[in-house]
């Protein structure tokens, strides 16, 4: 989970969820909770074997289950929220994000990537500050004019898209025109530049990560899960006992009192108990006023 923490701040500045840090911070959070709440649970499966000792573990069950079921629903939470942050990777021409430029460009370089799905994404976007365009050119006036929404888009991408691997020298601009450069073919020279974009090369990033550590939070849930289980067979295994006044007796276990649906309306009916939100309608309403009308007493 440190190593989340470490590699995360240069791709994390390109993601459209700015708060992506978080997650390897809860993954350590409830990995530290998880050791802690294990080492109780051991606690208690110990004092269990001794009928004196586990009456004062028995108020605190039911607190722990609430913990660890806490502890569980994080981990879910961490992985799911990690798995959608790499998923909402956007264009990178997103304004006031610190050294974008220096970002993006490393980052085309090291994961070998062009634009969002390709290279010519770079041509929809200005990627060329007004700082640098010469305003007084005929040229520059002309595509700010020739766009509706007045920017200056060229069909060029930046240095970092171009493969060193290609025997040509990097073509940046007019790509699309075959005229521009010599012996040039642009439907047949794509390798000129990286072909990959950078929302997949992420992806793939991310998802080798994944693929590492996933297993290992993947474990942990279930063993929490098989550890929440268990002890509830042991909560209500020797709650049981005790109920026939000798504890070395045995007593069956379970996990649910009731069924399932009848255990979920009961959970409603104490909530709502506990809001004070409980329907009023016309039965409610008709003792209501039978309460009041039998408290009236008839005048003499």
């Amino acid at each position: 989970m440190a190593l989340l923490k470490i590699i995360f701040p240069l791709q994390r500045r390109v993601m459209e969820n700015s708060e992506i840090h978080v997650v390897p911070n809860i993954l350590m959070l409830v990995g530290l909770a998880a050791v802690g709440t294990n080492w109780l649970a051991g606690r208690v499966c110990q004092d269990s074997l001794d009928p004196a000792r586990f009456p004062r573990w028995k108020n605190l069950l039911l607190v722990w289950f609430g913990v660890a079921t806490l502890l569980c629903l994080l981990l879910i939470s961490a992985v799911v929220g990690l798995r959608n942050g790499i998923r909402f990777y956007r264009d990178t021409d997103v304004p006031g994000r610190c050294f974008q430029k220096e970002t993006i460009d490393r980052l085309q370089i090291e994961l070998r990537c062009c634009g969002n799905n390709n290279f010519r994404d770079w041509f929809e976007v200005q990627w060329i500050s007004n700082r640098y365009l010469d305003f007084t050119s005929k040229e520059v006036k002309d595509r700010i004019r020739s766009n509706v929404d007045g920017r200056y888009l060229v069909d060029g991408v930046p240095f970092s898209c171009c493969n060193p691997a290609s025997p040509r020298p990097c073509l940046q601009y007019h790509l699309l025109d075959n005229n521009a450069h010599y012996n040039y073919e642009h439907q047949s020279e794509e390798l000129n530049l990286y072909g990959r974009g950078c929302r997949q090369a992420l992806i793939s990033y991310y998802m080798g990560m994944m693929n590492t550590i996933g297993p290992g939070v993947l474990s942990i849930i279930v063993v929490q899960v098989s550890v929440i289980a268990s002890m509830r067979y042991l909560q209500t295994a020797v709650e049981g006992a005790l109920a026939l006044e000798n504890p070395e007796e045995e007593s069956e276990g379970y996990l649910l009192e009731k069924s399932l649906r009848d255990t979920l309306l009961d959970l409603q009916v104490a909530a709502l108990g506990l809001l004070k939100m409980g329907p009023v309608g016309p039965a409610s309403e008709g003792e209501g006023a039978e309460e009041e009308g039998g408290g009236e007493k008839p005048a003499n």
